[in-house]
């Protein structure tokens, strides 16, 4: 049996919310305000449930005073915005009002089973948290140091979060350090590359068919990652709105719902609170995401971390090539620190990786690093383009895409390209080269 606190100034709801509790075997104390709730010792409870809205005080007042008991908050749709922000102040969850009762049951349920969890494993998780840091994240910039620290502190929940940053800053590597932060390290990890997914088959892709389960089954028990998660189509967004708030799926062609469990993480190179205000992303959803929001810094942002990370690279890139004891020349470190990294660190693994191939000494020198400081990435037309001109790979990169764009689909360009579709979308916003709305065949 557990103890449950209702904090709630309309005395009907309250009365429905004690009665379905009550039914349901649980033990329930009742306050109309937040100074009343006060006169309880809160860390009796299992659980508080709380209107958002409430004279004197709002409901999340309780959450500084309540210790680790989790505190739930009931709103109206009307302030989802407040819900939300209730959430970053440290609510588990909120539930709609007027409430569904099986919806109630089910996030108390879930919210006294997690506590259970977390009471059992909140000395283990400090002790883990201080045994391990988070790995494979190099740099020790003010700004990497403050990231590495919100992800040792989200990672252990299961808050959604959304990823933003640059292309090539370290999403997917920012993803899988939160998932092995959780407890859910021992369950999947599923990326699905939305940019990647054409729209008419993101829906299959993701919620599976009568045939075979989608990837959001794959990630059940564990974490599904959703790199740009912008690019999902209207009704994509809408299902996974229903996957946040409900915990279930239903099948293309299915009208049974199943229950999954997985935590939600999100990323995003993309203006999406622009895309909320021209309405091609759902608010709603935004919100859900947007629980706990981190940001990763440009490469060009943090000077100090260049050299230690172009340092693991390279010697990850020799082992993988065969090729050891190389190092970089002082020349080759200054010129690394004069250019601009537009394509941040993938762009900086993919150089040394080239150098590593190209160079015939010990040494990697500015030669083997091919790069041009004084050039940046420019919007290019195609009355630009010239044959014969002694082209950059950014430059053909631009030249082809141009000149094929409108006789060839996403796919064919990036074949052709040696390229993913993510990697073909990802250049296209790093070059400034806008997809044609009016091509053929998508």
């Amino acid at each position: 049996m557990s103890h449950i606190l209702i904090v709630e100034d309309e005395p009907v709801i309250r009365g429905a919310l004690r009665k379905l509790l009550v039914r349901h075997e649980h033990s329930v104390e009742e306050a109309e305000s937040v100074e009343q709730a006060r006169e309880y010792s809160l860390n009796q409870f299992d659980l508080i449930i709380s209107d958002l809205r409430l004279p004197g005080a709002p409901g999340t007042s309780l959450i500084a005073t309540a210790g680790n008991t989790p505190v739930l908050i009931m709103t109206s749709y009307a302030s989802l915005r407040s819900a939300v922000d209730a959430m970053r102040q440290g609510a588990v969850d909120y539930i709609p009002k007027p409430f569904d009762h099986d919806e109630m049951l089910l996030a108390v349920d879930r919210v006294l089973k997690e506590g259970r969890l977390n009471r059992g494993n909140r000395a283990l998780r400090r002790d883990l948290e201080r045994s391990f840091p988070v790995r494979n994240m190099i740099g020790n910039s003010e700004a990497m140091e403050e990231l590495k620290h919100r992800i040792s502190r989200v990672g252990p929940t299961n808050t959604p979060v959304l990823i933003m940053g640059e292309a090539g800053t370290g999403k997917e590597l920012t993803a899988r350090a939160l998932h092995e932060h959780s407890e859910r390290t021992n369950g999947p990890l599923v990326s699905v590359q939305c940019a990647a997914l054409p729209k008419a088959l993101q829906l299959t892709e993701l919620f599976g068919d009568d045939d075979q389960p989608g990837r959001i089954e794959e990630a059940d028990g564990g974490t599904l990652f959703l790199d740009e998660v912008g690019e999902l189509a209207g009704e994509v967004q809408s299902r996974l709105l229903t996957l946040l708030t409900h915990h279930e799926i239903h099948r293309q062609g299915s009208l049974s719902p199943r229950r999954v469990d997985v935590r939600i993480l999100a990323s995003s190179q993309l203006d999406l609170p622009g895309r909320v205000a021209d309405g091609s992303f759902r608010q709603d959803l935004y919100y859900r995401l947007n629980v706990m929001e981190l940001t990763l810094p440009p490469l060009n942002s943090r000077q100090e971390d260049l050299e230690p990370l172009a340092n693991a690279l390279l010697a990850r890139g020799c082992e993988k090539l065969n090729r050891p004891d190389l190092h970089f020349t002082p020349e080759a470190l200054q010129a690394m620190r004069s250019y601009s990294w537009p394509g941040n660190v993938r762009e900086l693994d993919n150089v040394i990786e080239r150098a590593i191939i190209l160079t015939e000494e010990d040494g990697i020198g500015p030669a083997q690093l091919g790069l041009n400081p004084n050039r940046t990435p420019q919007r290019v037309s195609r009355a630009s383009l010239d044959p014969s001109e002694d082209l950059s790979l950014e430059d053909y990169f631009t030249r082809f895409v141009m000149e094929n764009q409108d006789s060839m689909t996403e796919t064919e360009l990036a074949q052709k390209l040696g390229i993913s579709r993510k990697s073909l979308w990802e250049r296209r916003q790093r070059l400034g080269i806008p997809r044609k709305k009016a091509s053929a065949r998508r």
